[in-house]
């Protein structure tokens, strides 16, 4: 069964790309590419996979990533799980993750549960509704040996390519915070990994959660304030070749490492 924080189980029935999938995660397993009637044939059906993922996995949303590659284009998003949410400081093992790619982003938290709901939540209550803010790593991961070059669709249904999240210390929100372009360092073992100038692809990335709550309630999926909801890298992709730490500062939130080893 798929479980969110204070929501009711949610049963689902489980495809073969997402028993695949679930396996490939479990058994830290890299896939050759699917076959033609293998990816998703849309959107649904992708998002479908995410939580089938889940339920097969028994595991809790944690959280969500969410992105968009414009300041006006579509919106996607994957649930993230618990067991793949770790504190400031981490120290997590290289291997079970390839490529494995770093970003830094800020995530949000919400001073209120949105329930479940045929009508969506309007802009003005998701946004009245944030209650603190912090920086997060990702750990960008995936199941697929040819990625980059991966169906659309089979990423987003590989919980958009997720890894892990390492998740700093939250902040009161502050609507006056330059969610655009905030500045910014981060680092891997004290070298600087910025090579563009910090800003999200998203815009202000609060543009995106009304999205995320409707999405997910829509689906009779809560979204609580226990839940992380990260919102795309100010920097780009970063791919270690070695162990090391990574240390992302976003000036005026505390700041955030892990470390691989």
């Amino acid at each position: 069964m798929l479980r969110s924080s204070h929501a009711d189980a949610v049963k689902l029935s489980t495809s073969p790309l997402s028993r695949l999938l679930a396996d490939a995660r479990r058994n830290h397993v890299t896939l050759d590419a699917l076959g033609p009637n293998g990816a998703p044939t849309d959107a649904d059906a992708a998002y479908a996979v995410q939580h089938e993922i889940l339920a097969i996995a028994d595991a809790r949303i944690g959280g969500w990533k969410i992105g968009a590659k414009s300041d006006s284009g579509p919106i996607q998003g994957a649930p993230l799980p618990d067991v793949d949410r770790y504190a400031d400081g981490a120290s997590l093992p290289r291997a079970p993750f390839a490529p494995l790619g770093l970003e830094l982003e800020i995530a949000f938290r919400f001073g209120r549960c949105f329930e479940p709901s045929a009508t969506p939540y309007s802009e003005a209550d998701v946004h009245a509704a944030i209650g603190s803010f912090g920086a997060t790593i990702e750990i960008v991961a995936s199941r697929f040996a040819a990625w980059p070059d991966v169906d659309k669709l089979t990423q987003l249904a590989d919980l958009q390519n997720h890894g892990a999240l390492i998740v700093g210390d939250f902040m009161p929100y502050d609507e006056s915070f330059p969610f655009s372009a905030p500045a910014l360092l981060f680092d891997f073992n004290g070298r600087d990994i910025v090579e563009l100038t910090p800003a999200n692809p998203a815009g202000d990335p609060r543009r995106l959660l009304t999205w995320l709550v409707n999405h997910a309630t829509s689906r009779g999926i809560s979204v609580t304030p226990e839940m992380v909801v990260t919102t795309g890298s100010y920097t780009g992709m970063f791919f270690p070749r070695s162990a090391g730490t990574a240390h992302g500062r976003i000036e005026g939130l505390p700041s955030v490492s892990v470390t691989l080893y």
